[in-house]
């Protein structure tokens, strides 16, 4: 199975990722010149916080072989692929109730900011035959999808 992998040393905070998942996420196709950074319905799907040591942290989820956040969600809206493997998100069976927020030991499952009705996580961009945006265009290269075992 693939996963996003962050090397934490590489990464200088510039964000390329986060405005990368936030275009690969809008409700309106466009560029990257017409994305409103500030409106809360782009809303990207990881972190990245500094560490307090003048580097960044960057909080992806990681699509665990054992996902929390999947044991912790009752309506069965949160699921592992099991070609994947990756953590997928099912908003139409989404009860609300946030226990894959509280459950997530890495802090990425997070309530939207808009509707505080469904929750944001990585779906590896499952759409782009390309494979996730983040990957992409991080010039640091400090994102990177590598093949794992389970």
């Amino acid at each position: 199975m693939k996963r996003i992998i962050i090397d934490q040393e590489k990464c200088d905070g510039c964000k390329n990722c986060t405005v990368a998942c936030m275009l690969a996420h809008r409700a309106t196709p466009g560029t990257v010149y017409d994305l409103d950074l500030l409106d809360p319905k782009n809303e990207a799907r990881h972190t990245i916080v500094a560490n307090g040591k003048g580097g960044y942290f960057p909080i992806f989820c990681r699509h665990c072989s054992v996902p929390d956040c999947v044991g912790a969600c009752m309506s069965g809206a949160l699921c592992k692929d099991p070609v994947s493997g990756h953590v997928q998100y099912d908003e139409s069976r989404c009860g609300t109730c946030f226990m894959c927020v509280m459950s997530c030991p890495y802090g990425n499952v997070k309530p939207d900011k808009v509707t505080h009705k469904k929750i944001l996580k990585c779906d590896f961009c499952k759409d782009d035959t390309e494979g996730p945006n983040c990957v992409r265009v991080c010039p640091k290269k400090a994102i990177h999808v590598e093949e794992v075992s389970a």
